[in-house]
Order: C-alpha cells, then sequence, then structure tokens
C-alpha cells in the first residue's frame, strides 16, 4: 500500500543571527499509511513539531522531499499551498485557537467556509459534526463558555469539516486533565476508525502515544526508531 505521507531525508535550518543557526531537522524521514494513527515523541528540539509541521505543509523543508497521497508538495507556493492545507490536512493544536468572538458552530462552520463551501452548507456540516462530537447542546456557546475539552472537542470537529485525509495534531491533550485527555484521544480513535482518517499526533504524554497505532521517536532532528503497538 502507498504512504499517505511520505517524507524523505528532510532538513530544516533556522537562523537566529548573522552566524548563529540552529538545525532542527537533519535527513528526518517517515511513511505514514492510510488510515494509521502515529504519534511522534521525543526530547524538546528534537524537531517533532517542525517535522508534522513540515508534513501538513505549515512549513517547508530546506531540503528532502514531502508526498501528501501520492502527490509532491514540498515545492508548492500561494494559494496551491492553501488549498492543499485547507481541503486535505486537519489541524489540532494544544491551545485550541478557536476565535473567542465566535460560536462553536461559526468556528467550525468559518474553516468550511475558507475551503469554499456556502455559508449554509458549511453551517449544516459544521452542526451535524458538533453532535458527533458530543456537542450538539452547545453550539451556540463561546469558547469562553466551554471547558477546555469541550473546546478541544469544537477544534476536532474543525479539523474535520472539510473531510480531510489526513489530520496532524500538535500537543492536542497537553493542557487538559487525565480524564479529559483520554476522550479526546478516543474521539480521534472513533474518527480515525469510521472515516480511515490518517492521524499523526505529536505529544509528550506516554498514554495517548500507547493509543495509537505506532509511536515514533525522535532524537536530534532525525526518526531514531519506532514501536508499533500490540494487538
Amino acid at each position: 500500500m502507498e504512504p499517505i505521507v511520505r517524507i524523505d531525508g528532510v532538513t530544516k535550518r533556522y537562523r537566529l543571527g548573522k552566524q548563529n543557526y540552529v538545525d532542527v531537522l537533519r535527513g528526518a524521514s517517515l511513511e505514514v499509511a492510510p488510515g494509521e494513527m502515529v504519534a511522534i515523541m521525543g526530547p524538546s528540539g528534537s524537531g517533532k513539531s517542525t517535522l508534522m509541521h513540515i508534513a501538513g505543509c505549515l512549513d517547508t523543508p530546506d531540503a528532502g522531499e514531502v508526498w501528501l497521497s501520492g502527490r509532491r508538495v514540498d515545492g508548492l507556493r500561494g494559494r496551491e499551498l492553501a488549498r492543499l492545507r485547507g481541503r486535505e490536512v486537519g489541524f489540532i493544536f494544544q491551545g485550541f485557537n478557536l476565535v473567542p468572538i465566535m460560536s462553536a458552530l461559526e468556528n467550525v462552520a468559518l474553516a468550511a467556509e475558507y475551503a469554499g463551501a456556502s455559508r449554509k452548507s458549511a453551517s449544516v456540516v459544521a452542526h451535524a459534526l458538533l453532535e458527533e462530537v458530543g456537542l450538539g447542546d452547545r453550539v451556540r456557546h463561546l469558547p469562553s463558555e466551554l471547558s477546555g475539552g469541550q473546546q478541544q472537542r469544537v477544534a476536532i470537529a474543525r479539523a474535520l469539516v472539510n473531510g480531510p485525509s489526513i489530520v496532524m495534531g500538535d500537543e492536542p491533550t497537553g493542557d487538559l486533565d487525565t480524564a479529559t485527555s483520554d476522550d479526546i484521544v478516543a474521539l480521534m480513535r472513533d474518527a480515525d476508525r469510521a472515516n480511515k482518517t490518517t492521524f499523526i499526533i505529536v505529544t509528550h504524554n506516554p498514554e495517548v502515544a500507547r493509543a495509537c497505532d505506532r509511536t515514533v521517536r525522535m532524537r536530534d532532528g532525525v526518526v531514531d526508531g519506532q514501536v508499533t503497538a500490540a494487538a
């Protein structure tokens, strides 16, 4: 089976000053199968978030290749890149990143509208997704009126609203307590199984990693090993 994500020999250097720089990725390679749920772990500075951002087309590599769904994407720019991100990749962040003056429904529908859906159809799909994540009675609430776990459920609905084949999560349970974290991981797993959505999750939490199909470990800017979950 052809991988849905293939990263081959990717490097990334961030320049901090005229004579000061840091090599975050040093030839990292990774393949992820369609429908797989993969955790990326490693110490701070190992390059795991940068690798995920490059895989999700939020950042570009200095060298190497990035392939999504059989298409090379590391050379895309501008509108083409924005279109790819909007329609094929969903994102879940630790800080939720919800618009504070918009309701749960409006936050989710906005992502669909950005991808080209009409306001009416975006609202219909957003409402259905909020029902699926257990927030059917909270669609008109602002983020400030929701708990952390509820806000992350809104963020998951937003990530799924355009039917992406891949969802990237950057510490999606980092600000949540253990019980709520377990609920969020179960919700992502349900979406993975129901829709064959591929999840790539950067995490420091071993419990989150154990819920995934495979854990990839990074160190010093490269993939340093991996563990497949027991059946």
